[in-house]
């Protein structure tokens, strides 16, 4: 059986964490080999990342992992974050490009997930088991499939001990994806990850590009999907789109 990962946001309300919470027990039943929690442009939920791996962990014994983006941050506050992330006992780190702050003009000290994983290596080699993105139905900003997995390659080359994958929504994507990336001298874990969606709206927030083959659905077809899912555990097979990691 091919393990699978399952990636939340960090919930920031009382109804959020309550909505969390009932989902868990059924979601545990998947047996996820870990579970990540994300991290908004800019850092924007850094003090709910930290607080929802913690409660994954310890209140319901998951392997959790925080998503950590480099995009607009400084070496110095990514040193921070990685020494708070040891001293709080995580051993494992997703490990991201991101998006660019809304209104932040500069990339900051790092241009790429790759250049993230090689500091993470140098300042802190040891201390986690770093994953990286990758996309069986490419990135939505890659040129083609050969420069998006060049850039897969390089983050593996850089020191990532495994991948998760993001945007992807038909089985056959990611086997291809998997044969693919083994021609390519990849050799590291490359797990599935599930993003449990619980409400329309956020469903309608992803980036369609990223998905051509759900791309095709009217807006109707969108809401029928989103009723089935909701009714169903409000879990759907699907990545998050706050990951844009090359």
């Amino acid at each position: 059986m091919i393990p699978i990962s399952l990636e939340f946001f960090p919930p920031k309300t009382d109804e959020q964490k309550a909505t969390l919470e009932a989902a868990l027990p059924k979601l545990k039943t998947l047996n996820p080999e870990y579970v990540s929690v994300t991290f908004g442009a800019g850092g924007s939920t850094l003090s709910y990342t930290p607080e929802t791996v913690r409660h994954l962990r310890d209140e319901h014994g998951l392997d959790a992992a925080p998503h950590l983006s480099c995009m607009g941050g400084t070496r110095a506050e990514i040193l921070k974050l990685l020494e708070h992330y040891k001293a709080m006992g995580c051993k494992r780190i997703v490990a991201l490009r991101g998006d660019l702050p809304s209104g932040m003009a500069g990339y900051g000290d790092f241009r790429y997930a790759s250049e993230l994983v090689e500091f993470i290596r140098r300042e802190a080699d040891g201390s986690f088991h770093i994953e990286v993105a990758c996309y069986p139905e490419m990135h939505p900003q890659a040129g083609d499939a050969q420069a998006d997995m060049k850039h897969f390659v390089a983050k593996v080359k850089a020191g990532a001990n495994g991948a998760i994958t993001q945007y992807f929504y038909n089985p056959d994507a990611y086997f291809r994806f998997v044969d693919d990336a083994r021609e390519h001298g990849v050799s590291v874990p490359i797990v599935p990850g599930i993003m449990p969606i619980s409400q329309y709206a956020q469903l309608r927030r992803f980036p369609i590009c990223a998905a051509p083959r759900f791309r095709a659905g009217s807006p109707s077809a969108w809401k029928r999907f989103a009723t089935m899912s909701s009714r169903s555990a409000s879990s759907v097979p699907m990545s998050s789109p706050s990951c844009a990691a090359n």
